[in-house]
């Protein structure tokens, strides 16, 4: 499988600091046991977090009280 980049996320996130957010909260997810949403065998969790994010698996949810994500 080829390298993951920035600019593949990128495509599907507004910015590098919203990036870094979402990637963080998944790679806490996975390592408190969520299941991956892509195949990415003997990858770090933060590389299959990438992946997923590249992938439009994992999406901004929008806080519906404030309107902020």
């Amino acid at each position: 499988m080829a390298r993951i980049t920035i600019e593949d996320c990128l495509k599907r996130v507004k910015s590098r600091f919203l990036l870094v957010h979402m990637t963080a909260k998944r790679v806490r997810q996975i390592r408190e046991g969520s299941e991956y949403l892509v195949s990415s065998p003997k990858n770090e969790d933060i590389v299959v977090a990438l992946r997923e994010i590249a992938a439009g698996k994992v999406v901004l949810k929008e806080d519906e009280k404030t309107g902020q994500a």
